[in-house]
């Protein structure tokens, strides 16, 4: 009798979980031909900052802003 092959590659069940999409709609807003982002930048690192119900904060860096 032959045994039957499994695939020791694969352990099967388990779903790859994803990251969460981030809308560029929501950052962007777009006038004519030019884009305008919505969002601050943080002045130390020049990224675009999260903006929270009572603060602006960077993700790079640690820098925060009060609202």
């Amino acid at each position: 009798m032959a045994a039957a092959k499994t695939d020791k590659g694969s352990k099967g069940g388990a779903p790859v979980k994803k990251g969460k999409q981030y809308h560029m709609y929501k950052i962007y807003e777009v006038s004519g031909s030019s884009l305008k982002r919505k969002n601050k930048t943080c002045p130390k690192c020049s990224v675009f900052m999260a903006n929270h119900k009572d603060r602006w904060t960077c993700g790079k860096c640690g820098y925060m802003e009060k609202k």
